[in-house]
């Protein structure tokens, strides 16, 4: 296992000065912040699965670059329409957060529990997302804040509880150095507008197998998969990963997590210092192994040593799977390694059909052809990019963009 400083140097993070100046251990604020110049507006939306996990990917990632620069980056995470009562798959994820990354991470929840339409809605309603609203805005002016994450706030306002006109305004004069992530369904045209990112999760319903010879007890459910060019694909994952730690802090068990990624032996990729952060955190809980070139592979131009290296990886996520020792298994990268025929596809299906029932396997990666292991998944999101900020002529960082 790698030492913190190794982990750092691997994400292609430095930890020693900029322009000459050392900089000294500490929370960093917006207003500290110089990453960039300005800090990006993300909105996550659509009918898939993934909204809320890319947002807290996001999160620990800005909190693993920040610990590889040695400093704290604090972060608020402001859900809406998650009142008290009931229980959210984000949950124990963001208990992990809390749990691992102690200090840095504020929750705030408003709202009810209960599901309701615009015609349904009460003052109370109103009263709670406004409440969040007032927390919002002073934070985003306060700038103390490097992240701020308004969960829900995309179907509050489809809901018509607040002024879009107030949300576009305060979100585009928040502090330089600020990065802002909306999720939610049914994201309003004008943050569709004004934001640097727009990815939706596009839901794709499977043909059922049940009934079939093809899906036995042990494979229902517990398999997802999230594709597509938009971005959020390995941040879903690290959420999910998130989770299985947090699942197993609240109910005092070992829930161990083993990521795997292929077609990324290089360093410096946007997962990099997230998975960093989670190991120096949770060390005996998460394990990781990368494959593949420090290149692209182009189809038509595999080399010997690409197959080499998907096998060796497949092999492992194989034996990993088969042995239920890990609650969640993240295949990332699998679907392109597919696409580019490094691995063959049966096998995949047969160790699917036979995992544990208590494994839950993520598999992550564009791909133009779609492999028959798509019919086994219980969730499958694409990620649809509309919008980002490259077009604007922003420069791309290597660990944070790519």
């Amino acid at each position: 296992m790698q030492s913190k400083t190794e982990e750092c140097q691997t994400a292609g993070i430095g930890n020693s000065s900029r322009g000459g100046r050392k900089r000294g251990i500490g929370i960093v604020t917006a207003a500290d912040s110089k990453e960039r110049s300005h800090g990006q507006l993300h909105v996550y939306d659509g009918e898939g699965k993934g909204k809320s996990q890319a947002a807290l990917g996001v999160v620990l990632r800005t909190i693993g670059l920040g610990i590889c620069e040695e400093r704290r980056t604090r972060v608020l995470l402001l859900r809406f329409l998650k009142g008290p009562g009931r229980a959210y798959d984000e949950d124990a994820a963001i208990e992990a957060l809390q749990q691992g990354f102690p200090h840095l991470i504020d929750q705030v929840r408003t709202g009810r529990a209960d599901f309701f339409t615009a015609d349904e809605a009460t003052r109370f309603d109103s009263q709670e997302a406004q409440r969040g609203w007032d927390i919002a805005k002073g934070a985003i002016a306060s700038a103390l804040y490097s992240v701020v994450v308004l969960d829900e706030l995309n179907p509050v306002l489809d809901l018509g509880l607040l002024p879009i006109e107030d949300v576009v305004s305060t979100l585009t004069k928040r502090p330089a150095g600020m990065e802002i992530i909306v999720t939610g369904r049914a994201a309003p045209r004008e943050l569709v507008h004004v934001a640097d990112l727009h990815s939706e999760m596009r839901a794709h319903r499977r043909p059922s197998l049940e009934g079939t010879d093809l899906l036995p007890i042990s494979a229902k459910g517990g398999i997802e998969i999230y594709t597509g060019e938009g971005k959020g694909k390995s941040t879903s994952a690290l959420g999910k990963a998130l989770q299985a730690i947090g699942r197993g802090i609240s109910q005092d068990k070992s829930h161990r997590v083993l990521i795997l990624q292929w077609l990324k032996g290089g360093d410096g990729y946007t997962e990099d210092a997230a998975i960093a952060a989670l190991r120096e955190s949770y060390p005996h809980l998460v394990d990781h192994l990368r494959s593949g070139r420090d290149a692209i592979v182009w189809r038509g131009q595999q080399q010997p040593i690409d197959y080499v290296e998907a096998e060796r990886a497949w092999e492992i996520a194989r034996a990993a799977i088969s042995s239920g020792l890990y609650k969640t298994v993240i295949l990332d990268e699998l679907n392109p390694s597919v696409d580019l025929e490094l691995l063959p596809v049966e096998p995949i299906i047969q160790t699917l059909l036979r995992k544990p029932a208590e494994t839950e396997v993520i598999i992550t990666g564009r791909c133009k052809n779609i492999p028959a292991y798509f019919d086994l998944a219980s969730v499958h999101s694409e990620m649809v990019c509309h919008k980002h900020y490259a077009e604007q002529g922003v420069d791309l960082k290597r660990g944070v963009d790519y």
